[in-house]
């Protein structure tokens, strides 16, 4: 939702556009994969993995895990503080969006032993809370107008350009139809 100036988002965009797939992995990555549900399963979280889809803006959320009132956010880390970025804290906004839910991230701090064995114990006391509250000023004023020129940028195949976007008052009065 940031730069479309960069390359990395030129890879992103040509994934959607279907040009190319993404296989990038890294050992990280990895090992949070293999552990989201373990730890899910840790704190009794047993619905997981739903995807809510969006059609007319192109949108699609994955939820890690939820309960009847709350999304849970699985992070793994191995710095020695977790802290809530910037990233962190969008994908929860959408995911409130999308599920009407709250949403917390789940964080648990892996070690080296866990980069080396995927089938390590959970220990709870690796694990720590971050509830996240719902902005809707972001969300209808920020991310909802840029979804909705990415949304239409995709159906016309475009490139997003942030000076279109810019001069059309963040796009406020374009819809996801065109």
């Amino acid at each position: 939702m940031g730069n479309w100036n960069t390359q990395t988002f030129a890879r992103w965009w040509g994934e959607k556009l279907g040009m190319f797939s993404n296989d990038f992995k890294t050992p990280a990555m990895m090992a949070g994969t293999a552990y989201e549900h373990r730890i899910l399963d840790a704190i009794g979280i047993r619905q997981r993995d739903r995807q809510i889809r969006r059609w007319i803006l192109r949108l699609r959320v994955n939820l890690d895990g939820e309960t009847p009132d709350m999304v849970h956010e699985v992070k793994t880390y191995s710095a020695e503080h977790f802290r809530v970025s910037t990233a962190y804290w969008m994908q929860c906004q959408v995911e409130m969006y999308a599920s009407g839910k709250k949403c917390r991230i789940v964080a648990y701090q892996l070690t080296d032993e866990d980069y080396k064995n995927y089938f390590n114990p959970i220990d709870e006391n690796r694990l720590s809370y971050w509830p996240i509250e719902y902005n809707s000023d972001w969300v209808e004023g920020e991310y909802l107008p840029r979804l909705r020129y990415l949304a239409r940028c995709l159906k016309r195949r475009e490139t997003p350009d942030g000076e279109v976007f810019r001069k059309n008052n963040c796009c406020s009065k374009i819809d996801a139809d065109g």
